[in-house]
């Protein structure tokens, strides 16, 4: 006997019937965080269209740094004293000793280098020099003044827009190059001026081409107008520093009573010659090396041969014959006659990569916004 429909239906389970496609409901997504935004960089800021600032640089404290001028300021006035035979016989070279290890603190700030321990060894070997004496200690002393004084004249100019303001930082360059020669003889040295002078000046260049090769961006950064330039500088450098030995040695004696001559009537008559290598290379570098560094990077590499000026300054008064006003006058004269050669390699490289006319002229002046670090900031 079959069951029944009924029962065959309560025996069985019943089916449940899944739902419509209207009806069903698809499993939520899980839901994504939002993707944080990007914090534009430190690196670079935008203040202007089109100009990009660099990252703000280290700056000492400012207790640091007028307590640095300070030592330098006490030091130049004892420096003067002394120079008029005021004060006790020690006070020169206690204030040489000063002035070298502040210049050397600076330079090493200004090159992103480590201070302190630059403003130490300066401060170790200066005292040494003083304290075990010796003609070859003192002189050393002498020399380190002259090239750390000299490199750091340079490094502490900053871009110059205009030709006046590139005026003005080779002032200050000269400024810092007098401070520096008052401390160099301070520690009385005995050497040969002639040898002296080759010294400070290639080893001054020798640091100022480390420092200037990573804010020039190497060798790849000069480009062929900063090759072209570089290379006629140590062109004028060899063949000015060359050319006093050659003639002494090799040149003929009417020639050089004849260049011997003609100095001794100039400085019979305006009291002192101008140097050559200053007034040909020196000042036009620094001039036109801060004008070219307000447009360009390669403005570093022009500005590495102020050296050329700022060192030769800086030992302006190491010769015994030299006095205080024959040394002023000669760095007046070779620094009135490089600024006018300044102003016409400026006027010539104006002339050949830039427009022509005043309105131009005012028009790049405007653009020239290449940013760099203040004067005593990190570089």
């Amino acid at each position: 006997m079959s069951p029944r429909p009924a029962d065959r239906a309560r025996g069985k389970r019943a089916a449940e019937r899944p739902p419509s496609r209207l009806t069903r409901v698809r499993p939520a997504a899980p839901r994504r965080s939002p993707r944080p935004t990007e914090a534009a960089p430190a690196a670079a800021t935008e203040t202007a269209p089109g100009v990009t600032q660099p990252a703000e640089a280290y700056t000492p404290p400012a207790w640091l740094l007028t307590a640095w001028w300070v030592v330098i300021g006490a030091g130049t006035v004892a420096l003067l004293l002394s120079a008029f035979d005021v004060g006790p016989a020690w006070m020169s070279s206690a204030a040489s000793v000063g002035v070298v290890t502040a210049f050397s603190w600076l330079l090493a700030t200004r090159a992103a280098g480590r201070a302190f321990v630059s403003a130490l060894v300066a401060l170790g070997l200066a005292t040494t020099a003083v304290v075990v004496g010796g003609e070859v200690l003192l002189s050393g002393a002498s020399l380190m003044t002259c090239v750390v004084g000299g490199v750091y004249a340079v490094m502490a100019t900053v871009p110059a827009v205009t030709f006046g303001r590139a005026v003005r930082e080779t002032l200050i360059a000269s400024g810092i190059s007098v401070i520096t020669a008052l401390a160099a003889v301070g520690f009385e040295p005995s050497v040969s001026v002639e040898r002296y002078d080759i010294a400070s000046v290639l080893l001054a260049l020798v640091l100022a081409v480390a420092i200037v090769f990573r804010l020039g961006a190497g060798l790849h950064g000069l480009g062929r107008r900063g090759l072209i330039a570089v290379a006629f500088a140590l062109g004028v450098m060899v063949a000015t520093v060359a050319y006093a030995e050659l003639l002494q040695r090799y040149g003929s004696q009417d020639m050089i009573t004849t260049v011997l001559d003609f100095v001794d009537a100039t400085r019979d008559r305006i009291i002192a010659f101008p140097r050559p290598l200053v007034v040909l290379l020196g000042i036009p570098a620094l001039v036109w090396g801060t004008h070219l560094r307000a447009r360009r990077r390669q403005g570093w590499w022009v500005c590495t041969f102020g050296v050329a000026a700022t060192v030769p300054m800086a030992a302006g008064l190491v010769a015994a014959d030299s006095s205080y006003l024959e040394a002023a006058l000669r760095a007046a004269y070779s620094l009135l006659l490089g600024l006018g050669l300044g102003y016409l390699v400026i006027r010539a490289d104006l002339a050949l990569t830039g427009s022509r006319g005043a309105g131009a002229r005012r028009a790049e002046e405007a653009e020239a916004l290449r940013p760099e670090p203040s004067r005593f900031a990190e570089l």
